[in-house]
């Protein structure tokens, strides 16, 4: 259960720490608070308050609900909620995933018809609400696992791409909670991601690979798991995690948020800093004013791992 909570929570506190550095340049996170561990980081900013988390946390809680209520995976409930909470106008929300649930048709078409007419769907917006997900099926191994994930990067991304993406999160995340090693794991699951992109995400995870050699965006689902890896990889501390993936710049709050999911299931809780988790809130738009706290993603990571 460390492990458990520390993915849910860990990929929520590397959300909302991000947040206010989003689309900055590199480096901007060290420059600011040069001195690990000296505090103030929960500074807010960019129009987030402080340990306030954004739209990757707010779709993550909504897809464990929906498991833990329906007991299992529901797709079209899983969308109706999404569609609920895009309607109430969110402060964040990717443009792919707003087309998506906006734009009127059935759940089981909509992401199909968007990559359809714009021939771009890989960007990284079912990776950023993986975390919890990963953790609820976990235990029901790795094939059930992948093919989840799979099923609901397809609600809102119509791009294979994105679809193996949360795929290898789901069983890098199983694998840790598994008291595993996911970089020893690695080589494993890329044989069983789809052939078309097996070598695409060969590259951004290989163990020499750098987030400077990136060829896209990181707001791209490729690049954003592989600069998550690499601070996973090259770090030892989830602090130093997740200072390590805000410091690429650019899409700071999804790549510190898989990082922190990432980072959460293999340090544990209690790795994470209480300076950062005290502060933080997750509040669910079109949802009745509901805010979630620490306690209430304690809960949530519980019943997700029970």
């Amino acid at each position: 259960m460390q492990r458990v909570a520390g993915a849910v929570v860990g990929s929520a506190v590397g959300d909302a720490l991000g947040g206010p550095f989003e689309f900055g340049p590199e480096g901007v996170f060290s420059a600011r608070f040069p001195v690990p561990g000296a505090g103030g980081e929960r500074c807010g900013g960019g129009g987030w308050d402080p340990g306030e988390a954004t739209d990757d946390t707010q779709m993550a809680v909504l897809v464990a609900e929906s498991l833990l209520e329906r007991d299992g995976l529901d797709l079209p409930d899983i969308f109706a909620r999404f569609q609920r909470w895009a309607a109430a106008d969110p402060k964040d929300i990717g443009l792919q995933t707003e087309d998506v649930l906006t734009n009127g048709m059935p759940w089981d078409l909509a992401a199909a018809i968007h990559f359809q007419v714009n021939q771009r769907a890989a960007g990284n917006g079912s990776l950023i609400r993986a975390s919890t997900s990963a953790v609820y099926f976990a235990a029901a191994g790795q094939e059930a696992s992948m093919d989840a994930a799979r099923r609901i990067a397809a609600l809102t991304h119509g791009d294979r791409a994105a679809w193996e993406g949360t795929a290898i999160f789901h069983e890098l995340v199983r694998v840790t909670l598994e008291d595993a090693d996911p970089l020893s794991a690695l080589p494993g699951v890329l044989d069983l991601v789809h052939p078309d992109h097996r070598g695409r995400y060969g590259t951004v995870l290989a163990a020499d690979w750098h987030p400077d050699q990136a060829t896209e965006f990181n707001g791209a689902v490729w690049p954003c798991l592989g600069s998550a890896v690499w601070a996973l990889r090259t770090t030892r501390t989830f602090e130093d995690a997740l200072r390590a993936a805000i410091d690429l710049g650019g899409d700071t709050d999804t790549v510190a948020a898989v990082t922190g999911g990432l980072a959460g299931a293999y340090y544990g809780l209690d790795a994470i800093p209480e300076r950062w988790t005290q502060p933080l809130h997750v509040p669910l738009p079109g949802f009745e004013g509901r805010v979630l706290r620490l306690a209430d993603l304690l809960d949530l990571a519980h019943r997700l791992g029970g």
